[in-house]
């Protein structure tokens, strides 16, 4: 066989397997594939990875969060989402902060306490309109007016808030929190009230005046927005701004997931408790179910959830500096983005 004619043949034999090869890719990418390799790469693509720090352990206030696990909405929009709780408040702050979680949830005081020490943090929704903090009494002591602690001992956890709520509290009721014995107590206000070490103490009225409550206890309560303090989101979602402007689809959704399966708990609390129970330990139903009650009233509306409202965020910075909590106001602008919410007009 000549070399011409050996060259010819090899050359018709890559021409047929380049037809060949063309042929099944313009089969693979006809309109009527669908074939499963194709769709699970576009799936694993979509969906991203996204940490989510609370507050403190589990409770019946993320009730919401555990609903939209249960019900998959985070995956729905392209996130799994990994929660895990602190050590201790500020370890939420500094992990966001730190960047080493996307998303953490902190009392609306403790995150302008960031931007004022000139952190990132900025919030992207509102989980409670309302603070939940306040004065918390036995009804045994008669303790029917906050004028009524002066010249008793009051616990507080040693947080700087905590003064600032006490003096608002008893400044409105005519009296002074200088004539109180103010004792911290860090996080036992709790065990310190029913031990008679304490006639009072700041804290969560939702979660330690429920536990009171359960522990065989009457309580009298004194919420801080019922006595001089402004009615600013006592918790809240946030992020820094950084991560905010890198990836507005992530912050997005994770607020499209959590608004929605907070609307389900607020329809239906008792599905919303057990998603919470069964992701969880060491959570007593009762107690939960009671202290998810006390919290609606100050999640606001369903339809509203999650939203940021101007004139509560003014007050709050108005409190911060009126307080020494902070040098000058924050701007409502800086402390939270209305961009993934839709804003109260």
């Amino acid at each position: 066989m000549s070399l011409k004619s050996s060259w010819k043949k090899i050359m018709l034999l890559l021409a047929a397997t380049m037809a060949l090869a063309v042929g099944v890719a313009a089969c693979g990418s006809s309109d009527d594939d669908s074939g499963d390799s194709g769709d699970s790469g576009d799936t694993a693509a979509q969906v991203q990875d996204a940490t989510l720090v609370l507050d403190f352990i589990p409770g019946a206030v993320h009730a919401g969060i555990y609903e939209a696990v249960q019900k998959g909405y985070y995956e729905d929009n392209g996130i799994n989402l990994k929660i895990i709780e602190p050590t201790s408040t500020a370890d939420t702050l500094k992990l966001i902060d730190a960047g080493k979680a996307e998303f953490g949830i902190a009392d609306g005081i403790d995150l302008a306490t960031q931007i004022v020490d000139g952190r990132e943090a900025q919030g992207v929704m509102a989980i409670a309109q309302r603070p939940p903090g306040g004065l918390i009494t036995l009804e045994e002591d008669g303790i029917t007016d906050p004028k009524q602690l002066e010249g008793e001992t009051v616990g507080v956890t040693g947080v700087p808030s905590d003064n600032a709520i006490l003096d608002t509290i008893m400044a409105d009721a005519g009296g002074s929190s200088e004539n109180v014995d103010v004792v911290t107590i860090g996080f036992n206000g709790v065990q310190s009230l029913e031990a008679g070490k304490v006639k009072a103490f700041t804290g969560f009225i939702p979660a330690d005046g429920v536990q009171v409550e359960a522990d065989g206890y009457k309580t009298k309560n004194f919420p801080l927005d019922e006595y001089g303090g402004p009615s600013y989101p006592g918790l809240v979602v946030f992020s820094t701004e950084s991560k905010i402007g890198e990836d507005p689809d992530l912050m997005q959704g994770f607020v499209d997931a959590t608004v929605k399966g907070y609307q389900d708990a607020l329809d239906d609390p008792a599905a919303a408790i057990d998603s919470l129970i069964s992701q969880t330990q060491g959570i007593d139903k009762q107690l939960a179910t009671d202290s998810f009650d006390a919290w609606v009233p100050l999640f606001g509306p369903a339809d509203t959830f999650g939203q940021f409202n101007k004139e509560n965020l003014e007050s709050l910075s108005t409190f911060m500096v009126d307080n020494g909590l902070a040098d000058q106001p924050i701007s409502p602008d800086r402390y939270a983005t209305t961009e993934f919410t839709q804003p109260n007009e």
